[in-house]
């Protein structure tokens, strides 16, 4: 699958050089001149991707753009370049989630190393997401009575427990459970109490009375 880098740098001189360096690596390479420029051609996460933006820009700087960017829910990686290091705004950076923060001039070699890094993050990222979008799906398909056996499943309560709490009987909430572990497609307790993390389940509301 191609490879998109996205480079943003209000230096055209630099634009260009970057940009035939990285389509000699074999990259997929867009440019813009501005911030603004990328959103308003807002990549396509679907495909792997990185940016590599200039810490100061007209306008929006790189830093207020990894800010935006992260309001939209952006996967996409993010590397710093800059012409005068500033400690602050690098760790600043790094503590929002940038991939790296690169010295200019930069070499080659540093480039395509940190652009390697930034697509390994991309892939864990984006495998994690598909994750955790197939985890709520799977507990948007239960039901109000279910999602009640679903909580009080994976806080550990025992079918006695949860009937008490619900005010139904013991077969009732095996039905429950049986169309609980059916629904979001698992075979045991801890396979339940996986999916529950992995969705970043809390429980909803205050706990029952439970005996």
């Amino acid at each position: 699958m191609l490879k998109f880098v996205h480079v943003v740098d209000d230096d055209c001189a630099f634009r260009t050089a970057v940009e035939r360096r990285l389509k000699l690596a074999g990259y997929e390479v867009a440019t813009y001149a501005s911030a603004e420029q990328l959103l308003d051609r807002f990549p396509d996460e679907s495909k792997p991707g990185c940016i590599l933006v200039d810490v100061r820009l007209p306008g929006m700087s790189g830093r207020e753009l990894q800010a935006r960017l992260d309001e939209l829910g952006s996967s996409l990686p993010i590397i710093f370049l800059t012409g005068r290091p500033d400690i602050q705004t690098t760790v600043q950076a790094i503590k929002a989630g940038a991939e790296d923060f690169l010295i200019k001039p930069v070499s080659s070699d540093d480039l395509l190393r940190a652009i390697d890094r930034a697509f390994a993050r991309y892939e864990v990222t984006r495998a994690q997401k598909h994750k955790l979008d197939a985890a709520h799906t799977r507990l948007a398909a239960l039901t109000p009575r279910e999602r009640q056996v679903f909580d009080l499943v994976v806080q550990g309560k025992v079918n006695k427990q949860i009937a008490y709490a619900l005010g139904c009987t013991e077969r009732t909430i095996k039905a429950h459970r049986q169309q609980v572990m059916v629904k979001t497609q698992v075979q045991s307790l801890a396979e339940l109490v996986a999916l529950a993390e992995r969705a970043g389940y809390r429980p909803d509301g205050p706990s029952l009375h439970l005996p």
